[in-house]
């Protein structure tokens, strides 16, 4: 709860629509990769990496069918 009560405040200072949308994107994948049990730097470092290649398949980034195990 105290994360979310700390985003309320810091929703504030969304000034307009797109950047409320934008703030809801980036929370919705932070807190879905934190519930897929990944840590949500690696995670979207790891999709950012993935995204850049041509024909990307978006299904295979989705946090539940990502491993970032450090082999």
């Amino acid at each position: 709860v105290k994360p979310f009560v700390i985003g309320r405040k810091n929703w504030l200072f969304n000034h307009n629509h797109r950047g409320a949308e934008a703030s809801a994107m980036l929370y919705s994948i932070i807190e879905t990769a934190r519930a897929n049990g990944l840590t949500p730097f690696d995670y979207i470092e790891h999709c950012l990496e993935q995204l850049s290649p041509p024909n990307c398949d978006l299904n295979s980034l989705l946090p539940w069918h990502v491993n970032l195990s450090k082999a």
